[in-house]
C-alpha cells in the first residue's frame, strides 16, 4: 500500500504571476472544486498581490478549508504566465508550496503546468515595439 493510497487525496493548482497568485484545490480528478483563494482576496493593497506573503496567508487558508473537507495530500501544478510572456513562476509560488506544507498536507508530485507555445502568438506592441 503506497503513501498515496491512505487518506484522500486532490490536487492543488497553483498559479502564479508577477500581480497575483491564485491557489485552487480539486478533487483528483479535477472535476469538483474544493478551496480557492487568491492573493487579491488576502490584502487590499493592488501591489501586494503577488508578493509572497498574500500567497503564503492565501495557501494556509486554502489547506485548512481542504482539511476541512477531509484531504489529506495533495499533487501540485505550478503555473506560470507562459505563452510568449516569462515561463517562470512568480515569486508568490515557493512561498505558496512552503505555507501548505507547513498547514499539514501531504505533497505528492509537483509538476510544471507552465503552457509552452510551440509557434508563439504576437506579442503586444504593435511593429514598432512599445514607446515610451
Amino acid at each position: 500500500m503506497t503513501e498515496q493510497d491512505k487518506g484522500k487525496w486532490g490536487i492543488a493548482h497553483i498559479y502564479s504571476s508577477d500581480n497575483n497568485t491564485i491557489i485552487h484545490i480539486t478533487d483528483i480528478t479535477g472535476a469538483e472544486t474544493i478551496s480557492r483563494i487568491s492573493g487579491g482576496m488576502i490584502t487590499d493593497r493592488d501591489k501586494d498581490k503577488g508578493a509572497p506573503f498574500p500567497a503564503m496567508k492565501a495557501a494556509r487558508r486554502a489547506a485548512e478549508e481542504a482539511r476541512d473537507k477531509g484531504l489529506t495530500g495533495v499533487d501540485l501544478k505550478i503555473r506560470g504566465q507562459g505563452g510568449h510572456k516569462k515561463s517562470t513562476p512568480g515569486q508568490g509560488a515557493q512561498s505558496a508550496i512552503r505555507a501548505l506544507v507547513r498547514a499539514g498536507m501531504k505533497i505528492g508530485r509537483i509538476e510544471d503546468a507552465t503552457p509552452i507555445p510551440h509557434d508563439s502568438t504576437r506579442k503586444k506592441g504593435g511593429r514598432r515595439g512599445r514607446r515610451v
